[in-house]
């Protein structure tokens, strides 16, 4: 489907733009020293499973809408930013003492990814990098359009999990040496109650570019 020029080309280039900093990084790594490495992963995962919903919407021409309807941006902006703050409001509201049981961590397995999917979905700006930069690497002259932006949607993803999930991994293992002071565990509670808002507040006040 793709030439070997054209596909290393794209993998550079989503290589550079994963390894810039950015909100889904720090979403990780807030999950991450919350509720610990798994948890961080399942974010990477939720957060570059929602590639596919944006890669499919731009091959059929949504994303388009975004990028030329000043309201259809503004409210899945707001849409976000709010699904930010009421989550990290909601970690500031479930600060305990400083131990989370085995039971709950297990039944809450789940939270991660769809929050993490849906943060992922409701971020108008991933929705325009795949009209603004994908594109320039979909040729209808080598098949279906949409297979083509799924198949690049994938590699993008792959890449960003791998690399998130390292990352998850590496503040872990810096984290697991505070994970027995009770302070410690109402802070990181803090922590990502902070960066949650944060992430929403600077999605709110995002200009369109």
């Amino acid at each position: 489907m793709y030439d070997s020029t054209t596909l290393i080309t794209f993998i550079t280039a989503s290589i550079v733009i994963i390894l810039a900093p950015g909100p889904a990084q720090a979403l990780v790594i807030a999950r991450t020293i919350s509720e610990g490495r798994n948890a961080g992963i399942i974010t990477a995962i939720g957060l570059n499973t929602s590639i596919f919903v944006h890669a499919i919407a731009a091959a059929i021409g949504l994303s388009a809408i975004l990028a030329t309807s000043a309201v259809a941006y503004t409210i899945v902006k707001y849409l976000g930013a709010v699904y930010l703050i009421y989550l990290g409001i909601k970690a500031f509201s479930q600060q305990e003492s400083g131990k989370t049981s085995a039971s709950t961590m297990v039944r809450g397995s789940t939270g991660p990814f769809a929050k993490a999917f849906i943060t992922g979905v409701l971020n108008p700006k991933v929705a325009l990098f795949f009209i603004a930069f994908v594109p320039q690497f979909v040729d209808p002259r080598r098949g279906l359009v949409i297979l083509q932006f799924i198949t690049l949607g994938a590699i993008l993803a792959i890449l960003d999990i791998v690399y998130e999930s390292l990352l998850a991994i590496f503040v872990a293992s810096m984290s697991n040496r505070f994970t027995q002071d009770g302070k410690f565990s109402v802070w990181r509670q803090r922590i990502t109650g902070t960066v949650l808002i944060g992430l929403g507040v600077r999605l709110f006040f995002m200009e369109k570019i």
